[in-house]
């Protein structure tokens, strides 16, 4: 992705609470020479790995998870966007734009299957989305 300097945010911490805030991702791999996307509730787990690592489940029916395990992937996750138009500069000749916020977020996809480890991830997914609910039990 391309983020002019002025932009950037390398701080890790920023980016984690970014990811829970906004934590429909855009899972993105390659299929057959072409790129296959789904989009998936993840949850940030900030303890395992250097940056964290995101936790989610993928419907069997989906096929996308047969053919990438072990993979480079990317999951891109979207926050407030919203066009700028260049009649709102005291500078002449200026271009609109688009203000937006996102993180790309790049690793190895690795497949869960072991029951236990599938649940605790179900778990873990239901009581993140639950806990936001109003008159949530949590």
């Amino acid at each position: 992705m391309y983020v002019p300097e002025s932009f950037q945010e390398s701080d890790v911490a920023v980016q984690q609470e970014f990811i829970e805030r906004n934590s429909f991702g855009l899972l993105v791999s390659h299929h057959l020479g072409s790129p296959f996307a789904t989009h998936l509730p993840v949850v940030l787990d900030r303890t395992q790995g250097s940056q964290g690592t995101l936790l989610g489940h993928m419907a069997k029916a989906n096929p996308q998870w047969k053919h990438f395990a072990n993979e480079d992937c990317l999951v891109v996750f979207s926050g407030p966007h919203s066009y700028i138009s260049p009649t709102w500069y005291e500078a002449d000749n200026m271009v609109p734009t688009w203000n937006y916020v996102a993180v790309h977020a790049y690793g190895k996809f690795e497949l869960v299957e072991d029951q236990e480890s599938v649940l605790s991830i179900l778990r873990r997914s239901v009581d993140t989305y639950e806990r936001k609910r109003p008159g949530a039990p949590y």
